[in-house]
């Protein structure tokens, strides 16, 4: 035991100093204050003994923050309602010298609210000796209230010297320090909830009413419900996953709050489910009292195995075995339709290596590591230290849901001192993947809209299931958890506007072609004009409407596939975006081009609406038209099934036949399957098919070595 190490508070931090603790041992005593080599420093979180009571029951929700200097370096999982908490969780620390304490700080977890404190402590390095596992007793205390008494925290620590090493050969084998403890780990199933309705919540506007959301949050993930206007018996139908981590389950915090525009939404109440107590592959129906408050909340809850997610060196790359690479062949082969209809395909995505990275430190050097994202799964690489040209040489695999989700590489630079720096970002569809090659991406700004400095070598596998993909096409496509707030911007609001203005002159100048048709400005056009619609009114059916669409598809793929592509590309929107680019990056110090958005912010949130109102509608238009200019092949040739279908349908079943099952499947669809979340099928395959904006963003940039990141050219975006 280290008696030296029954620490001091934090509130009482001295000068750090020299002493030899026990000279029996190799103490860090010894070592110079200076000494520039690297050190591990492993810790074992143990338990906590007689915590302090921080809830209103008399318990507290306990979880522990590691600190060197301001960074966080390790962050523990939250233990519920227990003042005698167990972690016995591990946290491998790399330090640069000794002269930084660890601090370690308790808070009890608030959901929805701002955290307790619940006492610190301070481990001087300095008193450790080297190599030889050490157990340390810290005595928690409140800078504040010097003489409560606060609990204790045990740990086992083992600090290591790593002088005989290269300092950048060690780092890269480690990964990154802040939130070890959860982004490298793989989770092992999938929390599939569904909310269903709220009953009697408690009403907190003046008229009696409110207007209510859900916030639910398992660990790090976090999901937030739309907002009902104007009821206390919500019907909100939502349907989404979060991933589980923990092998005996976890808790799943829940929140309902009233919103109220310009100022702090009202709590409504609060409720928990605890998923160790539910069995698995069941689906559970949940009626939870909220308390602190009133009501009920209704949610379906289901509990599946892990899917198919894992991370390896390239030595185990599963498709390169044969065997495994026959199993998951099998498991998407077109036989399998109907089994487990979630479970699209197979996403395999070798991260190899980067070079020409920006330089992001003062010492001209980057420590890059890469996340690698597909929906809502993520997960990293190693850091490679100081180094512009880093290789991970990483296998990554992912379970694919829907095959129109869009695989998002970005490398940052870790930084120690704050949060991570951007280094560049690719965006690539999972439809325009080339199997089994490896391909040089050049990395792009945040925007996704230019190129930023350096490439990153990719080799990417797809295996899906097409008729799985198509079913998967018609219903509500998934909804990212973390996505960034919109926010207010002049350009943006006038990109919308130019956007939407363009899809209204489509119509307009229709309307202007058809009349010059009744005008006979051009006699020939106008008697073809006449002729035509005498036939297809005389002979006109209903099955006509997609037969002509279906055609309209047809002529444009065989004008595609001669040679004479009419599709343009749209510079007009690359360019709208390169000015938003560089409106972001500017810093405008003109008062008088500040003062009209300062007028704007006074309105924000009707501003905001309206911009997110024309940017529907234009994206709206926009995937109209490039379904039928087969941006996506794979969407366009599923339009050519279902227009074959609904016009062989119209001609053979009477339309009265057709709006009578219609209806029939409407008014009892509730009747059928009460918990059913309702959509719209044709909005959804809309969804799925690229804006323009979005087809600029996921154009893949050619390396061009001359490229500076600092002198951008609109030309480059081609």
């Amino acid at each position: 035991m280290l008696d030296g190490c029954k620490l001091k508070s934090a509130c009482s931090l001295p000068f750090i100093y020299n002493k030899k603790i026990n000279t029996a041992g190799t103490s860090n005593a010894d070592v110079p204050l200076a000494d520039p080599g690297m050190y591990q420093l492993d810790i074992t979180l143990r338990r906590g003994q007689s915590l302090a009571a921080r809830d209103r029951g008399g318990t507290s929700d306990p979880y522990v923050k590691f600190k060197i200097g301001r960074k966080e370096v390790f962050r523990s999982k939250i233990i519920h309602k227990n003042l005698n908490p167990v972690w016995e969780e591990k946290a491998c620390i790399l330090v640069d010298h000794l002269r930084e304490p660890l601090y370690i700080k308790v808070f009890d977890y608030d959901f929805g609210l701002q955290d307790d404190f619940m006492g610190s402590a301070f481990l001087d390095l300095t008193q450790l000796e080297l190599n030889r596992p050490t157990d340390v007793t810290l005595t928690l205390k409140d800078p504040h209230y010097p003489d409560h008494d606060l609990g204790v925290i045990l740990l086992l620590v083992v600090l290591t010297p790593k002088e005989g090493e290269s300092r950048d050969v060690f780092q890269t084998q480690s990964l990154r320090l802040s939130d070890q403890h959860r982004k490298s780990q793989l989770w092992r199933g999938i929390v599939s909830i569904t909310l269903i309705e709220g009953r009697d919540l408690k009403a907190m506007d003046s008229n009696g009413l409110s207007d209510p959301y859900v916030k639910f949050r398992l660990g790090h993930q976090k999901y937030k419900s739309k907002i009902m206007p104007k009821t206390l018996n919500p019907q909100w139908r939502e349907q989404f996953d979060f991933h589980l981590y923990e092998e005996r389950g976890g808790i799943i915090d829940i929140t309902a709050w009233d919103k109220d525009a310009g100022k702090r939404d009202d709590f409504i109440g609060r409720c928990q489910v605890d998923l160790s107590a539910l069995s698995r592959e069941q689906t559970h129906k949940l009626e939870l009292q909220l308390e602190e408050g009133e009501g009920h909340l209704v949610l379906l809850v289901t509990l599946t195995a892990s899917a198919t997610v894992s991370i390896s060196d390239l030595s185990a790359n599963p498709l390169e075995d044969q065997k495994e690479r026959e199993e998951i062949l099998k498991r998407y082969s077109p036989l399998r339709i109907f089994h487990n209809l979630k479970d699209v395909g197979f996403l395999q995505v070798k991260v190899i290596r980067a070079e020409s990275l920006m330089a992001a430190d003062v010492t001209g050097k980057s420590d890059p590591f890469c996340v690698v994202e597909l929906n809502n799964d993520r997960l990293l690489t190693h850091t490679v230290y100081k180094n512009l040209n880093p290789e991970w040489n990483k296998v990554f695999t992912f379970n694919i849901k829907d095959i129109h989700s869009v695989l998002e590489v970005t490398v940052y630079d870790e930084d120690r001192d704050r949060s991570a720096d951007f280094l560049g970002k690719v965006a690539i569809p999972l439809l325009s993947i080339q199997n089994g090659e490896q391909r040089a991406y050049v990395l792009k700004n945040k925007q996704l809209t230019g190129p930023t400095k350096g490439v990153i070598y990719l080799e990417i596998d797809v295996i899906f299931n097409a008729v799985k993909a198509s079913l998967r096409t018609l219903i509500p496509k998934e909804q990212k958890y973390i996505e960034e707030e919109n926010r207010l911007s002049k350009q943006l609001l006038l990109r919308n506007f130019i956007r939407m203005k363009r899809c209204v002159m489509v119509l307009v100048n229709a309307a202007y072609y058809v009349n010059s048709c009744f005008d006979w400005d051009s006699p020939p056009r106008s008697l073809a004009a006449f002729v035509l619609f005498l036939f297809v009114v005389w002979n006109f059916e209903l099955y006509m409407i997609p037969l002509a669409l279906l055609l309209l598809l047809t002529w444009n793929y065989f004008l595609i596939i001669s040679g004479k592509d009419n599709r343009q590309r749209d510079t007009v929107v690359e360019d709208m975006l390169e000015d938003e680019e560089d409106e972001d990056d500017k810093d405008d110090k003109d008062s008088e081009k500040k003062g009209f958005i300062n007028k704007i912010y006074a309105i924000q949130e009707v501003c905001v609406s309206v911009q997110n109102i024309l940017d529907e509608v234009a994206s709206f238009g926009e995937r109209i038209k490039n379904t039928f200019n087969w941006t996506v092949p794979f969407l366009s040739w599923l339009a050519i099934v279902a227009l074959c279908v609904f016009t062989i349908i119209l001609y053979f079943i009477p339309l009265r036949y057709i709006v009578l099952l219609w209806g029939i499947n409407k008014f009892t669809k509730k009747l059928r399957s009460p918990y059913a979340i309702d959509n719209n099928e044709l909005l959804d395959f809309l969804s799925r098919v690229p804006s323009d904006v979005q087809v600029v963003q996921y154009q893949e940039l050619k390396p061009d070595p001359s490229h500076s990141p600092y002198k951008r050219k609109k030309n480059n975006l081609g």
